[in-house]
């Protein structure tokens, strides 16, 4: 009888125990709850606040500005669906440990592009298609396996090829020209919704987020509030009459989905990258050889300049590299820019923009003020390489061994068109996976790849990243 009371009182006790600890964490997430609800997040601009000033040039009719029929017209047929198509790892459980499951599945990803040219090229977000391994265009009830021609990470594009005639190219218009409060219309494939329109205006010119990862980003965003949601990417930005001003690229948003906030890269800095990774498979990087800043009074403060100038005008040199073309040309850190040629740069993103559209050997008059003291020197563009020459895309391949092409990149050796049949996919390399290391040593240089594979054998350690930019160790035995 004692042993039942035991449990009988240790069973109430329990329920006790369980009901105080349930209203315990019942009285803290109210009082979180109530705690979030006053929570203010101490948002901080990424640049110097400076309006836009908008000069009202002649008088419109409202009627006429709000009917988008005809540029909806125009730019539906002139945008396609992208799939994006790789061989992603799948997640591991503790059954497939015990039982070998697991492995690889089939990722597919959508995105939108622009048809550039009758002749089959389209244009899109490097982001869309850089990991993939089999790119896919859907157009007009077609599919089409895309050739990637090019990338361009500095400004988030790629150029596709589909084999295509008399398709309806987009026709260009200025980005230079595009001014803010102007109406522009984004269509795209937002959400898997294929050939969707939605309308908004220029918010905003020139902007700066921080969203490209390369070692020579060039960001001059368009802003605008039409709604763009995951899938517009690579889509298209037009104006009322249909002409093509900006490619869609990103959003800023806490949820990932639309809140107001959408970027373009604009189509004159679109051209010139589409131009030259046609041209020459690489995007031309014309390099000043140092970096700037806003200049304004906390940056004034920063490098000892006046900061009770009446208007803060220019960019502010904030490093020069040795030998590179500023240094050359007797430039110094602190130094104000005010002028590119003969026109004015007042923000990062404006002189960034001016040098993108030119090439190496260009050379350009640079004004600036140093000592208060305005002068004005030559300087002549340099590549990346620090010469002047025009850098052409080189590519390496091996179908006997290797089974794939190979190119020199920034920071190793990349892999891809890789056959079934070749020694690379028997090891499990995934098309674009990037070599940065074999056996702990650095290469840099496709054939040595390629010696190294059909000369080995052994254990190999292989570093890299993939597509996504994820790390990528393997290793394996060389027979």
């Amino acid at each position: 009888m004692s042993t039942l009371k035991i449990i009988v009182i240790g069973f109430i006790s329990g329920l006790a125990g369980a009901y105080a600890f349930y209203a315990y964490q019942e009285e803290k997430t109210s009082r979180e709850q109530k705690q979030n609800q006053y929570q203010v997040t101490d948002y901080r601009p990424t640049e110097t606040y400076r309006p836009n000033i908008i000069q009202a040039s002649e008088s419109v009719n409202l009627a006429e500005t709000t009917d988008f029929s005809l540029a909806a017209t125009k730019a539906t047929p002139s945008v396609v669906y992208i799939n994006s198509i790789s061989q992603g790892a799948s997640a591991y459980s503790y059954w497939d440990l015990l039982f070998g499951g697991g492995g690889s599945q089939t990722q597919v990803s959508s995105g939108s592009g622009v048809i550039f040219s009758a002749d089959g090229y389209i244009v899109t977000n490097n982001h869309v298609i850089e990991s993939a391994e089999k790119i896919q265009v859907l157009y007009n009830k077609k599919s089409y396996e895309a050739e990637l021609i090019g990338t361009d990470p500095s400004t988030d594009l790629a150029v596709l090829k589909i084999n295509e005639t008399n398709l309806p190219a987009f026709t260009l218009g200025s980005s230079k020209n595009l001014a803010v409060g102007e109406w522009v219309v984004a269509v795209g494939n937002p959400l898997s919704l294929s050939s969707t329109v939605t309308v908004g205006i220029v918010s905003a010119k020139g902007r700066k987020i921080n969203i490209v990862d390369d070692r020579f980003p060039l960001e001059s965003f368009i802003q605008t509030d039409a709604a763009i949601n995951p899938g517009n990417s690579g889509g298209a930005l037009v104006n009322k009459n249909g002409e093509l001003v900006g490619i869609n690229t990103a959003i800023v948003s806490r949820t990932g989905s639309y809140t107001g906030y959408a970027f373009a890269v604009p189509i004159d800095i679109v051209k010139k990258a589409v131009n030259d990774l046609i041209k020459y498979g690489t995007p031309q990087k014309a390099i000043f050889g140092g970096s700037v800043i806003e200049y304004d009074y906390l940056n004034a403060r920063k490098y000892g300049l006046d900061e009770n100038v009446k208007e803060f005008k220019g960019v502010l040199i904030e490093k020069v590299d040795r030998s590179g073309a500023a240094a050359n040309a007797g430039l110094l850190e602190g130094d104000i820019i005010t002028r590119l040629n003969n026109v004015e740069v007042n923000s990062e993103s404006a002189f960034e923009e001016e040098l993108g559209y030119r090439y190496p050997g260009d050379k350009i008059s640079i004004t600036y003020l140093r000592n208060n003291k305005s002068n004005t020197v030559s300087l002549t563009l340099l590549n990346k390489n620090g010469d002047t020459n025009i850098i052409k895309r080189v590519i390496y391949t091996d179908d006997a061994t290797l089974g794939a092409s190979l190119e020199a990149v920034d920071y190793g050796v990349k892999v891809f068109k890789i056959k079934k049949d070749g020694l690379f996919k028997q090891i499990g390399l995934p098309e674009n996976y990037t070599i940065i290391q074999i056996n702990r040593r650095q290469v840099k240089n496709p054939t040595d790849v390629i010696e190294f594979f059909n000369s080995y054998k052994g254990r190999v350690y292989l570093y890299g990243i993939n597509g996504s930019k994820q790390q990528m160790p393997l290793s394996f035995y060389l027979q």
